[in-house]
């Protein structure tokens, strides 16, 4: 296919906060051993789509050395990945000023590349096959295709929502609709549902998925007359009617992991005996970055629905409902209930680990004696001995400089250090 992929990794992800407190959206981590770019990259190696440029701006360090090191091609194809960060130039000093804008800097370096443009947000948890897409694309003649997904309507206030003839062709377009009215003129009906494959199980509305396909000079005659700065907001709104925008139905698993609450909630549904996004789907795997880790060890625990990843070790424990990220070190008699943690970047040496107890600073990982419930624990934290992370006092949000409660989730950030007998 001759279709080049634009994945969009630059945002802020301020409603992350703070696990995007030096790190971007797309760079998080999740399930324990990926990160949320991976999604996408391994979406696009699986449908035959390798010509991407991943554009990236705000705390792009993590994410430039993860891609660096995961995704090398062999020198025998044309395959590539390639870094587009924000930079200043002559004709331009202005940084990204949204996704659209994003792309309109970054034309020249696509030109010779496809004649379809495909834009994928980096930081959404889905597995979708793109060649379907690609073939419903030229199949209807479109100019422009978005990926719809269904909805209910209570949930519609929470999309861009998409209202789309029996032929599939885009008619309307409304940003999180809010108004009753708005919302219930925007229903598609049930009967275009069922003509592309989709039953309506109680939905009544398609969102975007923030998935568009362009023909490339369609894109660049929409970015070159305009200076609209967002597809979502400005571009698409603007080009329907004008172009032939036309909805590409998908109602597979897809979550826009875009709050901490959202995060926490995929994460608990990864741990149920039957969960909705699969990884272990052995013939689409998600690719990430290759390590040579131990087996976990598991010594005397009471472990149950939980994922334990590689390099982990927990020390006669309790875990329920949890995930145990790469290299992390549970104490003893450690209770953890509904809690993400994602591990560590490096083993302490024995001589890092005396150093610690000269400094009265506690180990890398979880200590003895600790309870940690409905809890997100980032990389490289510091919990020591009978640490109770519970949020005793019920608050629904709280800002500290160890932890924050979001949503009555609490997060410890990356590196944080939390001391001995500290109870939130």
């Amino acid at each position: 296919m001759d279709v080049v992929s634009i994945i969009m990794a630059g945002g802020q992800g301020s409603r992350l906060y703070p696990l995007t407190k030096v790190r971007s959206k797309p760079a998080v981590p999740v399930a324990g051993r990926f990160r949320l770019i991976d999604i996408s990259i391994s979406n696009c190696i699986h449908s035959n789509v390798r010509s991407i440029f991943v554009l990236t701006q705000f705390a792009s360090e993590s994410l430039h050395r993860h891609i660096f090191t995961t995704y090398r091609f062999d020198p025998f194809h044309r395959d590539y990945i390639t870094l587009l960060s924000a930079q200043q130039t002559l004709e331009n000093r202005n940084w990204y000023q949204g996704t659209a804008d994003a792309v309109r800097q970054n034309l020249d370096f696509i030109k010779d590349e496809g004649a379809l443009v495909l834009i994928l947000s980096g930081d959404h948890l889905y597995r979708m096959d793109y060649r379907k897409f690609v073939d419903f694309h030229l199949t209807t003649g479109a100019e422009i295709s978005i990926a719809v997904t269904p909805v209910r309507a209570d949930q519609a206030p929470e999309f861009g929502i998409m209202k789309v003839n029996d032929c599939g062709r885009i008619t309307e377009f409304r940003e999180k609709p809010k108004d009753p009215a708005e919302i219930d003129r925007l229903r598609v009906d049930e009967s275009v549902f069922r003509q592309f494959g989709t039953p309506p199980n109680g939905r009544t509305h398609l969102a975007s998925m923030g998935v568009y396909l362009f023909s490339q000079s369609v894109l660049r005659d929409l970015l070159a007359h305009t200076e609209s700065k967002d597809f979502g907001k400005e571009v698409i709104p603007q080009a329907i009617g004008a172009r032939k925008v036309c909805g590409h139905f998908f109602d597979g698993y897809w979550e826009d992991i875009g709050t901490i609450r959202s995060f926490f909630e995929a994460h608990m549904d990864l741990v149920r005996p039957l969960p909705r996004f699969d990884f272990y789907d052995e013939a689409r795997p998600i690719y990430t970055h290759p390590r040579f880790l131990p087996g976990s060890k598991i010594l005397a625990s009471d472990v149950e629905n939980a994922i334990l990843c590689e390099g982990s070790i927990v020390n006669r424990s309790h875990v329920r409902e949890s995930i145990i990220g790469i290299r992390s070190r549970i104490g003893e008699n450690t209770r953890l209930e509904r809690a993400v943690v994602m591990g560590a970047d490096f083993y302490e040496s024995r001589e890092a680990l005396a150093r610690n107890r000269e400094q009265g600073v506690p180990d890398v990982g979880i200590g003895r004696d600790c309870e940690i419930r409905n809890a997100i624990v980032d990389k490289n934290a510091r919990i020591g001995h009978g640490v109770k992370l519970v949020n005793a006092r019920g608050v629904a949000a709280e800002s500290a400089e160890s932890t924050c409660i979001v949503d009555g989730i609490t997060v410890v950030p990356k590196d944080a250090v939390i001391p001995d007998g500290t109870v939130i």
